[in-house]
């Protein structure tokens, strides 16, 4: 497999079947653990402040000066404090972030249509996320909110992925090979590859509000947006020894989140939920591809001049629940 650093990836054989390799899984239950314990330190902590230590107080032996002296000790601390609010509370600033989190993606049909050739459906595939296997789940996103910070924008970058299980069995209707497809089969019966598996790739821009949150350490936020989606598809008929290996632009993709930012002085730690829905239309250009933008152009040209694709097109959707978290970097604007 490989990235979109556009590291290829090492060569699978095309007759062997592939192994399944294991799924770590986390339960929703670390990951209700993990959040409320964010959750508790930060609210039991709201003085804490990592740039200051503790400040002695000093007291001269006259006998207005140690009122003096902390009634001058307690204004600087209470300055202290309004500058770090100033600093912790949302306002108008620039985000960057990165993060990993687990995904999972409902069962869909996959039609596979080349005219006179297939028009068949397999039906109920189910896809598994392997998160924790390389290449990882992960996303990298810049957010810019304005005015007070209640409103922002976001452009979200998510590497997913979507892998069938050769041994699952599903039904299938239609034609294949010109003849009547099985009416159930195993998945490395049909196919010897099917899947997006570097990635489930989605570019969305998204429109953001900050809502009412229990101290200025703690601000939830909620958004949704829509954008493209950039899988590398990877698709090969067993009785076709020609396989389509390549990224592609296989249509648009919406997300909705609702996520809570922990803010320290100028980082950020968050938790998110995301919901997207992605309709695919995968291109069987059959063919091996090489880099993000030098496939995208190809298949762009292929698109206007019109040339019919070589291997048909490939449909299902893909609808996925995604918990996340990650860490953000905040560039205050003055």
């Amino acid at each position: 497999m490989r990235d979109l650093a556009g590291l290829r990836p090492p060569s699978w054989s095309r007759g062997a079947a592939q192994p399944t390799p294991s799924i770590r899984r986390v339960s929703s239950e670390q990951l209700a653990s993990a959040a409320a314990v964010i959750l508790l330190v930060a609210t039991a902590m709201p003085g804490f402040d990592p740039g200051v230590g503790p400040q002695p107080i000093a007291e001269p032996l006259n006998m207005a000066g140690p009122v003096k002296g902390r009634a001058a000790a307690s204004t600087e601390a209470v300055s202290r404090q309004g500058e770090r609010g100033k600093q912790i509370a949302p306002q108008r600033e620039t985000v960057i972030g990165a993060y990993g989190g687990s995904p999972y993606t409902y069962d869909s049909d996959v039609a596979m249509i080349k005219p006179g050739v297939h028009d068949f459906v397999a039906h109920d595939v189910a896809w598994r996320g392997m998160p924790f296997k390389s290449p990882i789940y992960y996303g990298v996103r810049v957010m810019r909110w304005f005015g007070v910070g209640s409103t922002g924008t976001m452009l979200d970058f998510t590497h997913s992925k979507a892998i069938s299980s050769p041994d699952q069995k599903v039904k299938f209707t239609g034609t294949l090979d010109g003849k009547p497809a099985p009416a159930e089969a195993q998945i490395q019966d049909v196919f010897r590859r099917l899947e997006a598996s570097h990635g489930h790739n989605m570019l969305t821009l998204n429109g953001l509000v900050r809502l009412p949150g229990p101290s200025a350490q703690i601000s939830p936020y909620a958004g949704f947006g829509a954008g493209v989606s950039l899988p590398h598809s990877e698709v090969e008929l067993k009785t076709d020894p020609a396989r389509t290996y390549e990224y592609q632009m296989a249509g648009p993709v919406g997300q909705a989140l609702f996520g809570f930012e922990f803010r320290l002085p100028q980082q950020s730690f968050f938790v998110e939920y995301k919901f997207s829905l992605a309709p695919y239309t995968m291109p069987l250009s059959q063919r091996d591809g090489t880099y993000l933008p030098v496939d995208l152009w190809r298949q762009f040209q292929q698109w206007w001049s019109r040339t019919p694709l070589p291997g048909g097109h490939l449909e299902t959707q893909f609808t996925s629940h995604q918990v996340i978290g990650g860490i953000a970097v905040r560039i205050a604007s003055p």
